[in-house]
């Protein structure tokens, strides 16, 4: 039985709302010779976090994989793939902001001692963890998710309230409601 997991939407969509909260002010603070460039980066940047945040890891009989849509696997070219029988163990490391996150030590082959990144961001994600166990033999009551949900909640709702008070700002000097100061240059 296999199983597809994507980045937990809650994660996504907070990394999404963060990228417009601190970039769409830009062009309109940009002296005028920047800001057809900027206006140029912003879907390209969006492009970037929709495509880093689409990976997907995939999980069957064979093993472990982590890829990204076809759309942009040309470019990302992150993915790695793992076998069952490769898997020799979980590594935990304590993260700076006292999580934790866990690698999966590779044995055997040319990637013998190395070892790839648990993914711990995912939708369904007990789920994930009861396969993983089930496949490898590995105890992972131990693991969690890398940080706890109300940490994206709130950056969403503070992002989300970045963007709603920046096109508030964009709305009043398109209307004439409140203008730059004069001598500020914009």
């Amino acid at each position: 039985m296999s199983g597809v997991y994507g980045m937990a939407p809650l994660i996504r969509g907070t990394l999404v709302l963060l990228y417009l909260a601190l970039v769409l002010p830009l062009p309109a603070l940009a002296p005028a010779e920047l800001r057809p460039w900027l206006i140029a980066a912003l879907p390209l940047g969006l492009a970037v976090v929709l495509a880093i945040s689409s990976e997907r890891v995939e999980l069957d009989q064979a093993g472990l994989r982590l890829r990204h849509p076809s759309w942009c696997r040309w470019w990302l070219r992150r993915g790695w793939e793992l076998g069952w029988d490769q898997v020799q163990g979980l590594t935990p490391v304590a993260t700076s902001q006292g999580g934790r996150v866990f690698y999966v030590r590779i044995k055997g082959g040319a990637a013998a001692g190395a070892s790839v990144l648990l993914p711990q961001r995912l939708e369904q994600f007990d789920d994930f963890l009861i396969r993983f166990g089930r496949y490898t033999g590995l105890d992972t009551s131990a693991v969690g998710r890398i940080s706890p949900a109300w940490t994206y909640q709130l950056l969403a709702l503070l992002s989300a309230l970045m963007v709603a008070a920046e096109l508030a700002a964009g709305w009043a000097l398109v209307t004439g409601r409140w203008a730059f100061p004069p001598g500020s240059g914009l």
